[in-house]
């Protein structure tokens, strides 16, 4: 499938394009993110009896789109479990405002828990921003999943992956698939990168094909079938 990969700062683009000139709002692209991650861990645990489904957020965007795919999953009757990575009070604005609706619903943040208990686990940490090895909680996370055999679905890139280079940093998620949004980024294209990313899938976020001309990128992808597409 012929779709262009972005490196990071191009992806800032888009981003700051969508807000500033689109007039799209963060919000909204969390909510469509989100969305989309819900239905393809639903799809994910489709065979499974009774599945119970285990969020790890961490305080930035990447996991606000985690914290609205558990608000989507628990409407929908599945069995949710979030953990906030980090203290409440390190989350930013809009994904503060995604948890403050699980909390009117109800939901509570755990930390002690079994693994084995899941049938998939949805890493929502850390985005296509990082800079440096993951630290504290996110790499204490990162490790205790990967020695674990439940499968991983990363939300955008796998935590812990250089976005635009494909390196793993130390530690780097190991997931079984990674839902990219608006379109992939280079390293998640590479030949280092493909152990960590497992099946990669792309989610509409509601880019507008006028963006794109803008950046001068050519063939867009196409949703007009579905709005998560697998391109590996």
């Amino acid at each position: 499938m012929d779709i262009p990969a972005i490196t990071t700062k191009q992806m800032a683009e888009v981003d700051r394009l969508m807000i500033e000139v689109f007039h799209i709002e963060l919000v909204q692209m969390m909510e469509n993110a989100g969305r989309n991650l819900a239905d393809l861990g639903q799809t994910l645990i489709a065979e499974a009896a009774n599945p119970k489904i285990l969020i790890l957020c961490g305080s930035g965007n990447n996991g606000g789109g985690g914290l609205v795919a558990a608000r989507h999953l628990i409407n929908r009757g599945f069995q949710v479990e979030v953990v906030l990575i980090n203290d409440q009070k390190s989350l930013k604005e809009i994904p503060k405002h995604q948890w403050s609706i699980l909390e009117i619903m109800g939901v509570e943040t755990l930390s002690n828990l079994s693994l084995a208990e899941f049938n998939i686990i949805i890493d929502a940490m850390i985005g296509y921003g990082l800079t440096g090895n993951p630290r504290g909680n996110a790499a204490e996370w990162i490790r205790k999943i990967n020695t674990g055999k439940i499968p991983i679905l990363s939300l955008d890139v796998p935590s812990g992956l250089d976005a635009t280079l494909g390196s793993p940093l130390d530690p780097c998620t190991r997931a079984n698939a990674t839902l990219t949004l608006a379109l992939p980024k280079t390293g998640l294209m590479t030949a280092e990168a493909r152990s960590y990313v497992g099946d990669l899938y792309l989610a509409d976020i509601s880019v507008p094909q006028q963006l794109y001309k803008m950046m001068k990128i050519d063939t867009p992808p196409d949703f007009l079938r579905s709005p998560i597409i697998k391109i590996l």
